[in-house]
């Protein structure tokens, strides 16, 4: 059983331990140590988990909307798979600190993650504007490893 911050939330205990050592430095506690340099080292490595989920989730969506925007029969096998892996990655890295920011962000993930789909969708000449401008997918089913959208051709 995990008995701390470190191992529940490993992004919520960069942010405490950086803010602790920023603490320590302001009272200019007498420790040989570069307090500064190393509270932004610490916040750095919460920050590198907070990127990596960001992608993972801008990555999941754009392959959710290659799935259900595009006519092309091929490689929908490919874009299933990228988002199922996406997907797994992000669930093993995401904390409850993190899951919040996701949720706060969604908007700007989306609109990376729609701008990376369509690059993908001009080769078959899907229209940009059929692509909504908010995202149509609820933070739930982005995670959910069993859920796709339907095609809005037809297509498996």
């Amino acid at each position: 059983m995990p008995d701390s911050l470190y191992d529940i939330d490993f992004h919520a205990w960069t942010r405490e331990q950086a803010a602790k050592l920023r603490r320590l430095a302001a009272a200019r506690s007498n420790v040989d140590l570069d307090l500064e340099h190393l509270a932004e080292e610490v916040e750095d490595l919460g920050n590198e988990q907070r990127h990596k989920v960001e992608s993972f989730l801008e990555n999941v969506i754009e392959h959710l909307l290659k799935l259900e925007h595009s006519p092309a029969d091929q490689p929908r096998g490919v874009w299933r798979r990228d988002a199922f892996k996406a997907r797994a990655e992000l669930l093993r890295r995401l904390t409850a600190s993190l899951r919040n920011h996701l949720a706060a962000t969604l908007p700007q993930r989306y609109r990376l993650a729609r701008r990376t789909a369509l690059l993908g969708l001009e080769q078959d000449r899907v229209d940009p504007a059929s692509l909504p401008q908010e995202c149509p997918y609820s933070l739930e089913q982005l995670l959910d490893p069993d859920w796709h959208p339907g095609s809005r051709h037809g297509l498996e």
